[in-house]
């Protein structure tokens, strides 16, 4: 009789136990927690070391969390990169969670140190720190099995050569020759512009007869520029020598002007008239004589006959013609 009501109490409260579990177990405050994705590497390898902090969604918004800072070098660790922190969770819980990637060059078992975080409450300036727990990672190296002899290191072995591994460096190669080879053929076939020559409207025989006509009318001697007379005087005559006659009139001296005139007959029968008004213009030109007045217009009478005497037939002439080699 007085059993029943002790068996219905402990009834009672093994089902308030199944019906509010969570309730009783909720998280009221934050925990951190340090794990690795292998407990044992070898010497070189990395490991992900990850740091997570659990705070209650209620608090999320009035606490703040700060994540230890891991230096580049622990004891027996190098720390290879760091990742962002990442925020997760749902109603009930936050999560932060950051990962380390670490290596290490020393055998053995070490352990990670506990991190530490900062707690900062809302509305208050007081702190709490939390740290996690040690992990331990064991690092080894790689077996040798001293039982067998130790093998000869092995000579560099050049790869064998192949055409697709340049095709490149020779695509460009001919394109480079074949540019090249296109320039030079350009240039070998472009047509060169040959400069015209306009086509003279006055023969040798009327520009000369002109320019000494415009000679005559400046007066030069008359004004006492005798040295310029005399220079205009042969020049004009030269220049018909060499238009008229194919003779380098204007680059030869008195002399060699006088020599290579014999070819041609018509000028070489004016030979003593022109050997006269050459050398008076020599004497005025070089040697500064003052000629008389009669000399003056005797020099640019000798001029015009030697032009009338060589007129071509075309300029109504009566010679024997331009050019007539003597027997």
């Amino acid at each position: 009789m007085y059993k029943q009501p002790g068996i219905r109490s402990i009834f009672i409260f093994l089902l308030l136990g199944l019906i509010f579990p969570a309730g009783l177990m909720a998280q009221t405050s934050p925990e951190v927690h340090a794990g690795v994705d292998t407990a044992s590497i070898r010497i070189g390898e990395q490991v992900k070391l990850r740091l997570t902090a659990t705070i209650p969604a209620s608090q999320f918004n009035s606490a703040r969390i700060g994540f230890p800072i891991i230096p580049d070098s622990l004891e027996h660790f190098e720390v290879v990169s760091r990742g962002s922190i990442d925020t997760s969770g749902d109603q009930q819980l936050k999560v932060l969670a950051q990962t380390f990637v670490l290596t290490s060059f020393d055998s053995g078992h070490w352990e990670i140190p506990p991190m530490r975080f900062e707690i900062l409450k809302g509305g208050t300036s007081l702190t709490d720190s939390l740290y996690t727990a040690p992990v331990g990672v064991d690092v080894g190296t790689v077996a040798v099995d001293t039982t067998k002899a130790f093998r000869p290191i092995k000579s560099v072995q050049g790869a064998p050569w192949r055409f697709l591994d340049y095709w490149m460096e020779f695509a460009g190669g001919a394109l480079a020759v074949l540019i090249i080879i296109g320039i030079i053929m350009y240039f070998a076939t472009r047509k060169k512009k040959v400069p015209e020559v306009p086509t003279p409207t006055v023969s040798p025989f009327d520009l000369a007869t002109q320019q000494l006509k415009t000679l005559k009318a400046e007066q030069l001697w008359q004004h006492g520029d005798v040295k310029q007379y005399y220079t205009r005087l042969t020049d004009i005559l030269r220049t018909y020598f060499e238009h008229q006659f194919g003779i380098a009139a204007l680059e030869q001296t008195t002399e060699e002007l006088l020599q290579n005139i014999k070819p041609v007959t018509k000028l070489n029968q004016q030979r003593d008239k022109l050997r006269t008004l050459l050398t008076i213009a020599d004497l005025a030109k070089f040697a500064k004589m003052e000629p008389t007045a009669d000399e003056h217009e005797d020099c640019m009478r000798k001029a015009e006959e030697i032009l009338e005497w060589t007129r071509p037939k075309s300029e109504g002439g009566n010679g024997e013609g331009i050019v007539t080699q003597e027997a």
